[in-house]
């Protein structure tokens, strides 16, 4: 009987020392996890980071950049460098000189969103060449999120916007040749052009985007796409990430495409992993889709650490990014399929 009290001492003794090196062992661990050795590194948070859709997100971005680093409010920086491309001709996606509709009217969309969740959007603007002011006028200034049309217009001048025509003779002759035939397809990134979304993780660790666009040539007059639509075109949750989208604007609203990336990236995915798997999801709600012909959707998503990535449906889509390691520069996103499949 002894033996038998003595072993189960000793079974005792064994058990706790063991469960005493275990526990202190596990606490060790998650010391060192912190501190990034065993295997276990830390991640730097890498800011501030700016990153933009396609090619005029180039200039976009340098120009918030250099506003940024002049002490500028994330916003206001924001504001600044998507008017480049607003103003710009050349650009026929966004703003001044961008295809109109099939009444040949310029109408726009534009949205902008803080770190406190805090936004502003305007949708079916005309004759205000700057529809990111507007949007963030929209924010500061009223008690609403999104204002549309002859309200976005009449707010617009109410707040000093100068009222112009925005079809350039480029654009207005394009479109009476569009006339000639009148058949609508939307024709998306082939000429490397689009909506132009930014996102902004700024020197305080602070998420701030924006979206603008012209929307879809020769689209129905009063047609509105993903771009003002906050959750779709543009999301931001300040705890977790942020995330933008470029492409057919109806496919990215079927699924509140900005906002899933978001939530998946709270559930733990990488920037790129979140951008994949909403896309894969767009593909699969619409590889029998009618708009499935001419479907292109683009993500680009950036995470509370620097971490960013672009991904989309078919090939052709590229992004800017901006940081103080590699300063400005294009990237290639990474894509399901190709034009041609």
């Amino acid at each position: 009987m002894s033996n038998r009290r003595d072993f189960i001492k000793k079974a005792a003794l064994g058990a706790a020392a063991v469960s005493s090196v275990g526990f202190s062992g596990f606490a060790k661990v998650k010391e060192n996890e912190k501190e990034g050795a065993l295997g276990f590194p830390s991640k730097k948070v890498k800011k501030p980071v700016i990153i933009s859709t396609w090619n005029h997100g180039l200039p976009a971005n340098k120009e918030t950049w250099e506003q940024l680093k002049a002490g500028k409010p994330a916003l206001d920086a924001i504001e600044a460098g998507m008017k480049i491309p607003e103003a710009d001709p050349n650009v026929r996606s966004v703003g001044y000189g961008g295809y109109p509709d099939r009444e040949g009217k310029v109408t726009l969309d534009a949205c902008i969103m803080d770190h406190n969740s805090n936004c502003g959007s305007v949708c079916f603007l005309q004759g205000i060449m700057h529809p990111i002011s507007v949007a963030k006028r929209v924010l500061q200034n009223t008690p609403h999120v999104m204002l549309a049309g002859q309200g976005a217009l009449q707010f617009a001048l109410s707040e000093g916007f100068k009222e112009e025509n925005l079809l350039t003779p480029e654009s207005e002759k394009d479109w009476k040749k569009w006339l000639e035939d009148s058949k609508y397809k939307p024709v998306i990134n082939i000429e490397n052009h689009d909506t132009i979304s930014m996102l902004m993780l700024d020197q305080d660790g602070n998420l701030s985007g924006g979206c603008t666009t012209s929307g879809a040539a020769w689209k129905m007059h009063g047609r509105v796409g993903d771009s003002p639509i906050i959750g779709a075109g543009l999301f931001l949750d300040n705890e977790v990430g942020a995330a933008a989208a470029t492409g057919l604007g109806e496919a990215v609203i079927r699924t509140a495409g900005s906002a899933m990336v978001v939530e998946l990236m709270r559930q733990g995915k990488s920037p790129y992993d979140a951008c994949k798997e909403i896309t894969e999801r767009i593909y699969n709600k619409h590889k029998n889709h009618k708009d499935m012909e001419y479907l292109q959707v683009g993500f680009i998503a950036l995470n509370k650490n620097g971490e960013h990535a672009g991904y989309s449906l078919r090939s052709g889509f590229n992004y800017a990014v901006s940081d103080d390691e590699k300063g400005h520069r294009m990237e290639d996103a990474k894509f399901k399929m190709s034009w041609d499949k």
